[in-house]
């Protein structure tokens, strides 16, 4: 298996183009049955035009849930700005549910304050209504932040607009020479920071829990080491230098501790490493090759993927103390290759690479039933990694034989591709909650 591993990594690198570019979103398969809202563009006071149009940013946000539906401009009926101002009958003759209404004013030293409603159109109610300070560079995190409530409003579950990303460009030079970026941006795309650059391999980046560290694997060395990065003041910590392989970082729900694949005693195992006492724990023993942990959310039990049954799957092992308890456990039967697992928030979801008729698909494991429900139809579809509600699943894939991201709902209706205009883009990671 790690051999098939590294076969497609060296795949994946190798797809790279000669430029970078911040990302773009394209929705390429809505949901129909979508629920029709309409966000008006919220009025302006100020003597410069608006810095950002605020109601243009949720209405993107609510549409790429996929849940939502937002009405274009041009059939917007009337632009009022507060509930007052609202007839509530032209707009069931719309048929639209909800209604988003706001206005945004300019308090100076680049200061705003932002009001908005959420109106029930057939009850003629306000459903929520917020006002909110931002300072000019915080105005589009703003509108981030409205997107999540107006989510959590209308769903009763928690929005994940206001969260990043991470992902890995690479990008080959006439010379040969490749350039490999770590970069971080809003979970539409937006504001895209590039927080360390390499000439050697960058990979399997992953969040801290409160947003501000990212750990990932690093080849500067010309071998593989882990490595953790502040994303604020830039700081790097090498984490693990040992002989073989250093993989597969990934955090624990409570952010002291990273799950890790070494081969450091001949064979690829799991490990625990103790963040404050830099105490490493071996959790699996076996002849076969142990990789890709991933965290259940109450840090209690790691996933994996072994060839200890004969192709590679997904285990899950109960750990105490830094220690494994009881036995291993097989989470998959279906098929003969399912790897690379991300778990849900709540844990009900796995997040799976699944291969069929030869192609690398996404697909969701449920852990109440035990079934899998394959996502995506693409031939190389990796790095599965949720948003912080479980909602969506962002991963990597592949367009005219160049790395894009995708991101797919959990239950397969919504589809969306993000890209840049030139270069190759993998490795994504989804934050948590607590972004920054």
């Amino acid at each position: 298996m790690l051999k098939k591993i590294s076969s497609i990594l060296i795949l994946l690198l190798s797809l790279a183009h000669n430029a970078w570019a911040v990302l773009t979103i394209e929705i390429t398969e809505g949901v129909e049955g979508a629920s029709p809202i309409a966000i008006v563009p919220f009025a302006w006071k100020g003597q410069q035009a608006a810095p950002q149009e605020i109601a243009d940013i949720i209405s993107a946000d609510l549409q790429r849930s996929g849940l939502f539906a937002p009405l274009a401009k041009q059939d917007l009926i009337s632009q009022p700005h507060d509930a007052s101002e609202i007839n509530f009958t032209d707009w069931r003759v719309l048929n639209t549910e909800h209604l988003v209404v706001g206005k945004i004013d300019a308090l100076g030293n680049d200061e705003f304050q932002i009001q908005f409603q959420l109106m029930d159109v057939s009850k003629g109610s306000q459903i929520a209504g917020y006002s909110i300070r931002s300072r000019l560079p915080g105005l589009r995190r703003s509108a981030h932040k409205i997107s999540d409530i107006i989510y959590k409003a209308l769903t009763g579950t928690p929005g994940a607009f206001d969260t990043l990303i991470a992902y890995v460009t690479v990008n080959q030079y006439p010379s040969g020479k490749r350039k490999y970026r770590l970069a971080v941006a809003d979970s539409d795309g937006y504001d895209e920071q590039i927080i360390l650059e390499s000439s050697q391999p960058l990979m399997s980046p992953n969040w801290s829990p409160d947003g501000k560290r990212l750990v990932y694997v690093s080849f500067k060395s010309g071998r593989p080491e882990i490595y953790i990065q502040n994303i604020i003041s830039r700081d790097i910590q090498k984490v693990t230098s040992f002989k073989g392989l250093n993989s597969a970082p990934v955090w624990s729900p409570d952010g002291k501790r990273l799950a890790l694949t070494l081969s450091k005693d001949g064979n690829p195992e799991i490990y625990i490493l103790d963040l404050a006492s830099k105490r490493l724990s071996r959790i699996t023993r076996n002849y076969a090759i142990d990789t890709e942990p991933a965290w259940m959310p109450d840090g209690k039990a790691l996933v994996f993927t072994s060839d200890r049954g004969g192709s590679p799957q997904i285990y899950k092992v109960n750990v105490s103390q830094n220690r494994a308890q009881g036995r291993v456990e097989r989470l998959t039967f279906d098929g003969n290759y399912n790897a690379r697992a991300a778990v849900s928030s709540d844990g009900r979801h796995i997040a799976l690479v699944h291969r069929i008729d030869g192609r690398f698909r996404i697909a969701v494991l449920d852990m109440r039933t035990r079934q899998i429900n394959i996502l995506t139809d693409s031939r190389l579809d990796e790095s599965p990694s949720f948003s912080a509600n479980g909602r969506m699943i962002i991963y990597a894939t592949e367009d005219s034989y160049r790395g894009v991201l995708a991101a797919v709902s959990v239950d397969g209706r919504a589809h969306q591709r993000l890209s840049s205009q030139t270069g190759d883009v993998r490795e994504p990671a989804w934050s948590s909650f607590k972004s920054h």
